[in-house]
């Protein structure tokens, strides 16, 4: 699967727009995270806990978008973009999203 955030693909030509497809995960951090994260906050500089965790988040949130992408019957996806939200303290949503395309190679 070819996943761009630009809105064409070089090399490539859209022959047709599926539409809108998207992933997302909603995460939590554990307490044993939050007391990580609290420890490494003292010394300052990467906190690799919440690192480790925003990481995790986006590779799931961009695996679902691929998997959306593949059973709408596409070949790829353009203008792939992140957004995250807290819903409430501890817990945030990230959603991976773009728009699932048919192409050819040029």
């Amino acid at each position: 699967m070819l996943v761009a955030t630009t809105n064409d693909l070089p090399g490539y030509r859209i022959v047709a727009h599926i539409g809108m497809v998207r992933g997302v995960t909603v995460r939590s951090r554990s307490v044993l995270g939050n007391v990580g994260g609290a420890i490494q906050s003292i010394f300052g500089g990467n906190l690799s806990i919440y690192t480790q965790l925003a990481e995790t988040a986006r590779q799931e949130a961009y695996d679902l978008l691929v998997e959306h992408a593949r059973q709408a019957g596409a070949d790829a996806v353009v203008a792939m973009r992140y957004d995250a939200n807290e819903i409430m303290e501890g817990i945030t949503e990230v959603l991976a999203y773009g728009t699932a395309v048919k192409v050819e190679r040029l």
